[in-house]
């Protein structure tokens, strides 16, 4: 489980940053093709980021993440590059 979360939370990161991609450069200059993108990139995105939240959950005991550092777990899921630093920091050993 601790490697399904060390993916998940790669590509929420990258789904994160995607979605913001969108929104900054496709937007200004093409907008029927952001409208087109948007939904599926944000489901994507969505899904990613409820998966990653689940799975922190679940292998916070298995881990023995303390509260603190759970906490920034949990918060690095909503700041853009974020989760790779917790990729690399917490899940060392998995």
């Amino acid at each position: 489980m601790d490697r399904i979360f060390k993916n998940i939370a790669v590509l929420e990161g990258v789904s994160y940053l995607v979605l913001f991609a969108n929104m900054l450069f496709i937007k200004p200059t093409h907008f029927e093709l952001y409208k087109t993108l948007l939904y599926p990139i944000g489901m994507t995105h969505g899904i990613l980021f409820i998966g990653y939240v689940v799975l922190a959950v679940l292998i916070k005991k298995s881990q023995k993440w303390n509260f603190k550092v759970f906490f920034t777990i949990l918060l690095a899921s909503l700041l853009p590059f974020a989760t790779f630093y917790v990729e690399k920091k917490y899940m060392k050993n998995a």
